[in-house]
């Protein structure tokens, strides 16, 4: 998505000096006020509140009203180096940042950013340069997970929120599961603390917005509108391999387990924030260590960790798991390096074995999560069989057959050596 820059520097900064000066708009045919509300950390929220015209006139006079900055609509338009309220006659909703590029002193945030992403520094790096200059740019979940306290995940992000302000908003699994999306629909940030998801229609949710470009946003009482989407996933949490039900095709998260702090400072969040300006000059100087490869940026092997590997391994199902230990135990009892099985063959050994299942399940998992294919046709093969007294044989059969290769279960499932 290109930014597009108001034509006129005149013109831009006339509609900047009248909004200061004058703080109401009009979009469309309604009024709104541009208000200043205060939090408990004397912080200033700015919102739009639609304003009665009448009341305009009643507080001014009418002609103040020709004075009032007028729009065709609203747009969230995001940039953070040439932003602009006014893009072409639209209201840009997107929140320009409080923090200007300035040179200064960054060695605290480099040893955050550095404690934080460990191995993957220059990748961390780069995942906030993209925020900051790419903001359209879609990028990986990223989930920081430890079981210990004291890590610095929540001090994340509460730095991403200084950093990127209203643009920034918090979720919990109650808004993500709502249909009313208004107040987070157009945010370059969600970020989720404690993240615990049960719900497997939530995880296909994040999945699907992880990637998606477009939106739509609902609101009591009014109809769907459909929105350009650029928000990205940031999520912490201490369940560390429950967190999310996760399979092994989940290329879209980034999960990286986060150390315990070796250092103790309670006002060392008060220090990053002293240092954004500097950082953001620092990160605008500095060159990408990658380069886009995917339409997330990042490929799956750059952002891949153990971390991930553990929390799809403790999301497997017991009748997966029961599956891989079946099979390889007769890969081992027979000396094998393969073995082949067709889904019948399977079906009868688990019924013997009492494990719970059917062939809608068996075919999904061999098709789908394990990504395995039939023989076109009936071929030979030697067929496993559970026999009464629990003993398992090898017999000569003919049919439509899966393969599957040792290496594959040793590969994915880590407690098979330890039987």
């Amino acid at each position: 998505m290109k930014i597009h820059r108001v034509t006129s520097n005149k013109k831009h900064l006339k509609v900047r000096i009248m909004i200061n000066e004058i703080p109401y708009i009009r979009i469309g045919t309604s009024y709104f006020k541009i208000v200043q509300i205060p939090t408990i950390h004397n912080q200033f929220n700015e919102t739009l509140i639609k304003w009665d015209k009448n009341t305009i006139i009643q507080d001014k006079n009418r002609n103040y009203l020709s004075k009032i900055p007028k729009y065709d609509g609203s747009i969230c338009f995001p940039n953070h180096i040439n932003f602009s309220k006014s893009i072409h006659g639209f209201y840009n909703t997107y929140s320009p940042l409080k923090h200007k590029p300035n040179n200064g002193y960054i060695e605290n945030t480099l040893k955050f950013f550095k404690h934080i992403f460990g191995k993957q520094y220059e990748l961390g790096l780069d995942y906030f340069k993209l925020l900051y200059e790419k903001p359209t740019q879609a990028l990986p979940v990223l989930c920081l997970v430890s079981k210990e306290r004291a890590t610095g995940k929540s001090s994340f992000l509460k730095f991403m929120k200084e950093v990127f302000g209203h643009n920034m908003t918090f979720l919990d699994s109650h808004s993500l599961n709502s249909n009313f999306n208004l107040d987070w629909g157009n945010k370059l940030l969600l970020g989720l603390d404690e993240a615990f998801f049960q719900k497997e229609e939530i995880t296909e949710k994040i999945k699907y917005l992880s990637t998606a470009n477009k939106n739509k946003i609902e609101a009591k009482g009014k109809e769907k509108v459909e929105i350009d989407f650029f928000g990205k996933f940031l999520m912490c949490s201490n369940k560390e391999d429950s967190f999310i039900k996760l399979d092994a095709q989940s290329i879209r998260f980034w999960v990286i387990k986060v150390p315990t702090l070796e250092f103790e400072d309670v006002n060392f969040l008060e220090k990053l924030i002293t240092e954004i300006p500097a950082f953001l000059d620092f990160i605008l100087k500095r060159k990408f260590a990658s380069e886009r490869k995917t339409r997330m940026w990042f490929t799956p092997q750059q952002i891949y960790t153990p971390a991930l590997k553990k929390l799809i391994d403790n999301n497997r199902n017991h009748v997966e798991k029961e599956i891989a230990h079946l099979l390889y135990n007769i890969i081992e009892k027979f000396n094998l390096e393969e073995i082949h099985f067709s889904i019948m063959d399977l079906f009868a050994a688990l019924n013997k074995t009492r494990v719970k299942t059917d062939l809608t399940q068996l075919r999904k998992l061999l098709n789908n999560d394990w990504n395995l294919e039939k023989k076109d046709n009936c071929f030979k093969y030697e067929k496993f069989t559970i026999l009464n007294d629990g003993e398992i044989v090898l017999t000569s059969s003919k049919g439509r057959y899966f393969t599957l290769k040792k290496e594959f279960l040793l590969k994915n499932f880590d407690d098979l050596m330890t039987d």
